[in-house]
C-alpha cells in the first residue's frame, strides 16, 4: 500500500442515497511559513538538491519562449503573449492521462495557491500532449476531471499545430503499444515572456507538494517584491509509507462500527477502493486484507487505473468525501477521523 496516494480508498456506492469517500495516502506535514524572499534556503536547496523524487530545475538562461496561438477549453483563441507582465506556468499534458499528467497539474495550481495574492499575477497554461484526443471537448473534460475548468488554460488545435508547438519546445510526442508517451515538462515564462526554468514531473505522489513549493518559490523569485509563500515544508525525501507504518490495519477495522451503523440505516454507506496503480502487484491489496486477521464490512473494489481517484481529486492521507444520491460531492475531509467524529460529521452533511 505504498506510492500513489497511498492504498485503501474508499468511495460512494452508485445505488446508495449518499455515499462516503476515503481516500489513503502519504504525506508529509505542513511546516512554517517559507522565508520572505520566496526563494529555497540553503538548508531547503540541499534537501531538494538530495531528493532523489524531485527534479529542481534546468535554467533556460532567459531566451524567448516560441509563441503559442491555440483554442482554449472553451474554444476560445489564446496566445502565449497576451499574458505578458504575468509569470507563466506553462505545462504538456496528456488530455486522457490518469498517472503523471494529474500530478503536474496538482503541482501547478499548489503553486500558484501557495504564492497567495501574488498568484493573481501567475497564469497557469496546459498545452494538449495527447495526438488522438485534440478536441475542444477533450481539453474541457480533462479539466473538469481535475477541477482546472476556471483555474487555467488548456490550449489544443490541429495535430500539425500541436506539433508545431511541441518541436518549439523539445517535447517528444509519441505512440507506444496503443499508449501515449511524452517529455512531462513545465516551464517558468518570466512576465517578460522569456523562459527561464524547465521542471520533469517525477512519478512520485509523495512529493507533488514539494515539487509545488520549488516551482512557486521560483516564480516568486520573478514577481516584484518576490512575495512569501504562504507556507512551507522539508524538501527531504519522503519515503514511502507502508501499511504498518500508518497503523492501516487499525484503521480499517475501526470503520467496520462506521459500517454497521450504516447498515441500520442511520448513516451514509461505505465502499472501499484500493488504488491498485499503487502496488507492487494486482495481487497486494488482497493479500495485505486476507492478513487482517478480522473481516471488513464494507466491500473493497479496485481502482484499477487511477481515475477513481483522480475525480474526486483525491490528494492526501485519507481523503473522506461525501456524495449525494446525484453524484454532487456535499462534503469532504483531510485527514483520518475517529468512527464516532466520522458519524457526526456524516449526520451533519
Amino acid at each position: 500500500m505504498t506510492g500513489r496516494r497511498g492504498g485503501i480508498v474508499a468511495r460512494a456506492a452508485v445505488l446508495a442515497a449518499c455515499g462516503l469517500v476515503l481516500a489513503a495516502c502519504a504525506t508529509g506535514a505542513a511546516g512554517s511559513p517559507a522565508p520572505g524572499n520566496g526563494m529555497l534556503g540553503h538548508s531547503s536547496g540541499m534537501q531538494a538538491a538530495n531528493n532523489p523524487a524531485l527534479d529542481t530545475g534546468s535554467s533556460l538562461g532567459g531566451q524567448p519562449a516560441p509563441e503559442i496561438r491555440l483554442e482554449n477549453q472553451f474554444g476560445q483563441r489564446m496566445a502565449l503573449s497576451q499574458f505578458r507582465g504575468k509569470a507563466v506556468i506553462l505545462a504538456f499534458v496528456d488530455s486522457q492521462c490518469t498517472t503523471v499528467c494529474p500530478l503536474t497539474t496538482v503541482s501547478m495550481l499548489e503553486a500558484r495557491q501557495l504564492l497567495g495574492a501574488a498568484g493573481s499575477r501567475v497564469q497557469l497554461l496546459g498545452v494538449d500532449a495527447n495526438p488522438r484526443a485534440t478536441s475542444v471537448p477533450d481539453a474541457l473534460t480533462y479539466s473538469r476531471a481535475h477541477a482546472m475548468v476556471n483555474q487555467w488554460d488548456f490550449l489544443t488545435g490541429t495535430l500539425p499545430q500541436l506539433q508545431s508547438v511541441w518541436r518549439a519546445y523539445h517535447i517528444a510526442v509519441q505512440i507506444q503499444q496503443g499508449a501515449i508517451d511524452h517529455t512531462p515538462a513545465l516551464f517558468v515564462i518570466d512576465p517578460q515572456g522569456r523562459e527561464r526554468t524547465v521542471y520533469l514531473t517525477q512519478m512520485d505522489y509523495a512529493s507533488i507538494t514539494q515539487a509545488a513549493q520549488i516551482l512557486a518559490a521560483r516564480v516568486s523569485g520573478l514577481l516584484p517584491g518576490h512575495p512569501p509563500l504562504a507556507s512551507s515544508r522539508s524538501l527531504a525525501y519522503i519515503s514511502g509509507q507502508t501499511p504498518a507504518a500508518r497503523d492501516l490495519r487499525a484503521h480499517l477495522l475501526a470503520l467496520n462500527g462506521y459500517a454497521r451503523a450504516a447498515r441500520h440505516g442511520r448513516l451514509p454507506g461505505l465502499v472501499a477502493v484500493d488504488e491498485q496503480t499503487t502496488e507492487p502487484s494486482p495481487g497486494a491489496a488482497a493479500a495485505y486484507l486476507k492478513g487482517l486477521g478480522a473481516p471488513l464490512r464494507y466491500p473493497v473494489a479496485a481502482d484499477v487505473t487511477g481515475r477513481v481517484a483522480d475525480g474526486y481529486g483525491v490528494a492526501d492521507q485519507p481523503w473522506f468525501v461525501l456524495t449525494s444520491a446525484t453524484g454532487k460531492i456535499i462534503w469532504k475531509h483531510d485527514g483520518w477521523l475517529s468512527v464516532r467524529a466520522l458519524q457526526a460529521a456524516a449526520q451533519r452533511a
